[in-house]
């Protein structure tokens, strides 16, 4: 079974918001909604600042040079593992 814990800070921090570049080019301001973990990595849900209804981004946060870095899953496993984890806390949070 993973190991894993929700961070959830809405009220501690100023809003995450991060600006991404998609496969055509178009540019799309993302808001760190979470992070949790899974098998001691941790894990961000990011969802479009502008429109927060439409479907969120999971991705891997890794540390590089001191910086935080977001980085794509593309683990088939990795992924389902983690898509498990972030499933059993939506319905726990039911959000």
């Amino acid at each position: 079974m993973s190991e894993h814990e929700h961070q959830h800070e809405h009220d501690e921090h100023e809003d995450i918001v991060v600006t991404m570049t998609d496969e055509e080019g178009n540019e799309r301001e993302m808001l760190l909604a979470f992070t949790f973990d899974v098998d001691e990595q941790i894990y961000a849900v990011l969802l479009d600042y502008h429109d927060p209804e439409e479907e969120g981004v999971i991705m891997r946060l890794e540390e590089e040079e001191g910086d935080t870095v977001l980085v794509n899953i593309e683990d088939d496993e990795e992924w389902e593992r983690v898509v498990a984890v972030y499933n059993e806390l939506a319905e726990q949070e039911q959000f």
